[in-house]
């Protein structure tokens, strides 16, 4: 398959039928890794109707899971999509030409990327978009904003696609020269990207140092760690780097607790 390093997740699809038509899309664009997470009356038979004999070896392979940070727990880069633009959304929120373009880029140097759908009838919480590393929305008249699930992703992995095959033919098909070099001298573990299992301890370490230090308060910390986990994200860290700032975490944490009372007032 030609987008080996990417997934599709859908998480709790209402209707079997997109879940068929979406392993159609996903066979159509050369990926054929499929996550559902607690899908809601799934239906194999009515899926398979929908997915066609192209799409049913991305059935057969499909994963369906019950718990959505597990099966994104070993992505570097988890790609939410989302038509809810207000607020804090707006100005981190990328088009699915821009996501492609930087998911392609993981993808070459070795890195495993997800696309994450919500629900049809729903799509993502507040709660589930934070779990992402960078929102995608598909521009669409305002007078009808909604696209069937199997469409958003049909447009999204088009544009991966379209992406993997410029830098294909400007780069060859193959991964960086670097990245072979590194995995051959046995640094890889370390100048690996930070897995999405990885970063979210990171963020629950950095959120107790911080307010172990008073640079964020007790009330609301998951709004003021915001800031820290788009500036984190965009730093594309690598596991030498995540081992570097649990070690910071931690001394910062032992000092404040080691502190005499008066310095500590």
């Amino acid at each position: 398959m030609m987008l080996a390093n990417l997934a599709v997740v859908l998480f709790r699809p209402k209707l079997s039928d997109n879940v068929g038509s979406t392993a159609r899309a996903m066979a159509n664009m050369g990926c054929d890794n499929l996550y559902v997470v607690a899908p809601r009356d799934f239906d194999p038979g009515r899926a398979r109707a929908l997915a066609t004999m192209k799409g049913l070896p991305v059935l057969e392979r499909m994963v369906i899971a019950d718990d959505l940070a597990q099966v994104l727990a070993p992505f570097e880069v988890i790609y939410g999509t989302t038509a809810r633009t207000g607020g804090w959304r707006r100005a981190g929120s990328l088009t699915p030409e821009t996501a492609a373009a930087r998911a392609v880029e993981r993808m070459r140097q070795g890195g495993r990327v997800a696309m994450l759908f919500g629900p049809e009838d729903q799509g993502l919480t507040n709660e589930e978009t934070l779990i992402c590393s960078r929102l995608v929305t598909i521009p669409t008249s305002e007078e009808a904003s909604s696209l069937n699930l199997s469409q958003a992703v049909l447009i999204v992995l088009y544009e991966v696609m379209k992406a993997w095959r410029a830098a294909s033919q400007e780069k060859g098909s193959g991964p960086p020269e670097p990245e072979l070099e590194a995995a051959a001298s046995g640094v890889a573990e370390l100048t690996r990207a930070a897995t999405h299992e990885e970063r979210e301890a990171l963020y629950a370490r950095l959120r107790e140092a911080l307010l172990a230090i008073d640079f964020i308060k007790e009330d609301n910390a998951d709004y003021w760690m915001l800031p820290v986990r788009n500036f984190v994200e965009r730093a594309k860290l690598r596991r030498s780097d995540f081992n570097m700032l649990m070690g910071v975490c931690r001394q910062a944490q032992w000092a404040v607790g080691n502190a005499p009372e008066k310095k500590r007032r």
